[in-house]
């Protein structure tokens, strides 16, 4: 695998990619500082991690970055960074933007202006290059699959063509608050009553990956564009599990972008 070809053709520097990868990692840096001073744990995740393993960085053609803490961890963040971001980042929920429904948060930047390809961000208020906070708990499968179809209503709202934007939020933003105010708390309780020491996404994220103790904790450190950063354990059998054959390169012809339009200011 040559590494300066892949750089040389998806992320040379000076590119609006590598610029935007740049960024993403400035940001990273202040959320790293914020978790370490008030002991948050939280580690690289998904492509974010196979860039660590297989590139040393960011995976030459990767246009965002993602991060996972469990969920007690995430609660406590949430009210910590409205109160020590910068005045250039901004936390994205559905409490401060009225147009959000994930059941994540965003770090948003609001030096950029980034359009989604599936163009879900329409109705957001904030779009600028962004990582993703995905907070992860303890809960059976079966519920947690119950919750993203009942959040997953937003998505069918989105998909009409039929309606405006501010009538798609406007029934976008019921969905949410039913679910987080009803479905959501209903779910939690009963997956007290289900115990399980398997780790998933967070009630309504629409993803199934499956983290277990024995390869998460105790986190390391290791580096990526040049920083340490807290990865986990056993990083090979966290790649393996979600990505197979992880160091095995994808069709470099047929590759997906998460963003269709950017600009960066500088």
């Amino acid at each position: 695998m040559d590494q300066t070809y892949l750089r040389e053709r998806f992320n040379p520097e000076g590119s609006l990619l590598r610029r935007q990868q740049n960024r993403m990692t400035e940001m990273l840096l202040v959320l790293d500082d914020i978790c370490r001073r008030h002991n948050i744990q939280y580690w690289l995740c998904a492509g974010t991690l196979l860039g660590v393993v297989r590139h040393g960085g960011y995976i030459p053609w990767d246009d965002d970055l993602d991060v996972e803490m469990m969920r007690p961890d995430y609660e406590r963040l949430l009210k910590i960074l409205p109160k020590e971001l910068p005045d250039n980042l901004q936390l994205q929920t559905p409490d401060t933007d009225g147009g959000y429904f994930y059941a994540y948060a965003k770090l948003r930047d609001s030096r950029s202006h980034l359009e989604e390809t599936n163009r879900y961000d329409r109705i957001f208020d904030m779009q600028g290059i962004y990582i993703d906070i995905f907070p992860m708990e303890r809960i059976p499968q079966c519920l947690r699959w119950v919750s993203c179809r009942t959040l997953g209503r937003c998505y069918k709202v989105l998909k009409r063509t039929d309606l405006s934007d501010d009538i798609a939020r406007r029934r976008v933003r019921r969905i949410y608050r039913l679910n987080e105010r009803l479905v959501f708390p209903l779910l939690r309780a009963i997956s007290r009553l289900l115990p399980t020491r398997k780790i998933r996404y967070s009630f309504g994220i629409p993803y199934d990956d499956v983290r277990l103790d024995s390869y998460m904790f105790p986190l390391k450190q290791q580096e990526f564009e040049g920083h340490p950063f807290p990865v986990p354990h056993d990083c090979d059998a966290y790649l393996k599990g979600k990505f197979g054959d992880y160091m095995r390169l994808p069709d470099l012809d047929t590759l997906h972008q998460h963003s269709s339009t950017l600009t960066i200011d500088d």
